[in-house]
């Protein structure tokens, strides 16, 4: 009964909040519903929610702050009459958002020439940099990469975008393998979204018809090493910690997204990608299950210590201590690596690594 009753209580906060969403009209109120979005996200997780659920569950909400963010920046500017969509990439546009997430996104416009995309860019790029330090105040800090729609380089004509996924896929250089791991990951968020997905169909037909550049990342996934040694146990660095992410996270979504990409598969999510197009690259429905718990298991213990770190005031990260966790989640974790080792596998035989 006392289940049944919190479940109810998180429903109607859920449903409250959703509401106050999707009402948004003034944008100092941004940074107190992003405030909120982390509180559930605790909460549910302290219920005992999948790790792969909190994220949804985060995500799909910082996609609706996100939205009216953008939406209530834009009435805020003359921006010109032509079609353009907000892009979201990384772990945004994967709904893979932990309680630590800073901004990856750019902005796509229709233009009919080059000296249109230049005239056009100048008069996008004051209302995407209003917005992405909006989203800042809301919490999504700003891109150390610099990965933003207020960056000229990520605020682009439909053509113009083209050429770069063109050039990445036929000179995949270490710098284009990099930006691989974050654009290829995008989704549309808001506006026009039709322009968002004829550059995804763009991009998934050079992946498709371009096995060498898949054969390359599938290499650069590989040099990310499962911390465990021959006997299958955990190893950690000099202060007892794994990095979840670089580590065991992203090994998961780094070979979902190669299958995906080989694959055509048009899902952005992990869980999706493997569930979908890991078949095509000769895994068995009964291993892709194993799989994707583990990743659901990585993103639990991730969320977890990042609830622990904002409790003792610190920076939330990505590091955990194997030591520091209980003895079943030292064995969920044990278990999670070696599924992660099972997918490099599957990369090492299709691609001859």
């Amino acid at each position: 009964m006392v289940a049944v009753n919190a479940a109810l209580a998180y429903g109607r906060q859920l449903t409250a909040l959703d509401a106050e969403l999707l009402a948004l009209d003034e944008l100092a109120q941004g940074p107190g519903l992003a405030a909120r979005i982390a509180d559930i996200g605790r909460s549910v997780l302290a219920e005992g929610a999948s790790g792969l659920a909190v994220v949804r569950l985060i995500s799909s909400l910082n996609d609706r702050l996100t939205r009216r963010v953008v939406e209530l920046t834009a009435r805020r500017h003359r921006l010109p009459p032509v079609a353009w969509c907000w892009l979201v990439l990384g772990s945004e546009g994967r709904q893979e958002q932990t309680f630590l997430t800073d901004q990856d996104n750019g902005l796509i416009f229709h233009a009919a020439d080059s000296q249109e995309a230049e005239a056009l860019r100048a008069l996008f790029l004051p209302f995407a940099q209003q917005a992405n330090r909006h989203l800042a105040e809301c919490g999504f800090a700003l891109c150390s990469g610099d990965v933003m729609a207020g960056n000229p380089e990520w605020c682009l004509s439909l053509d113009e975008w083209r050429g770069k996924f063109i050039d990445w896929v036929r000179r995949p250089e270490p710098h284009a393998l990099l930006n691989a791991s974050i654009f290829f990951d995008l989704r549309p968020l808001c506006g026009d979204n039709a322009l968002g997905e004829d550059l995804r169909r763009l991009m998934l037909a050079l992946t498709v018809d371009t096995p060498a550049f898949l054969h390359l990342m599938a290499a650069n996934a590989l040099q990310a090493e499962v911390p465990l040694n021959f006997r299958g146990e955990v190893v950690t660095d000099q202060q007892g910690d794994i990095d979840l992410k670089k580590f065991g996270s992203r090994i998961f979504v780094d070979a979902a997204r190669i299958f995906a990409l080989a694959a055509g598969e048009v899902t952005v999510d992990t869980n999706g990608r493997l569930l979908n197009a890991a078949p095509a690259a000769g895994m068995q429905p009964e291993d892709l299950r194993s799989v994707a718990a583990g990743f659901s298991h990585l993103l639990r213990l991730r969320l977890q210590q990042q609830v622990l770190d904002l409790a003792q005031g610190k920076l939330p990260g990505h590091g955990v201590k194997p030591a520091l966790l209980n003895e079943v989640d030292r064995a969920i974790l044990r278990e999670s690596l070696r599924q992660a080792r099972r997918l490099q596998q599957r990369l090492k035989l299709n691609y001859v690594l």
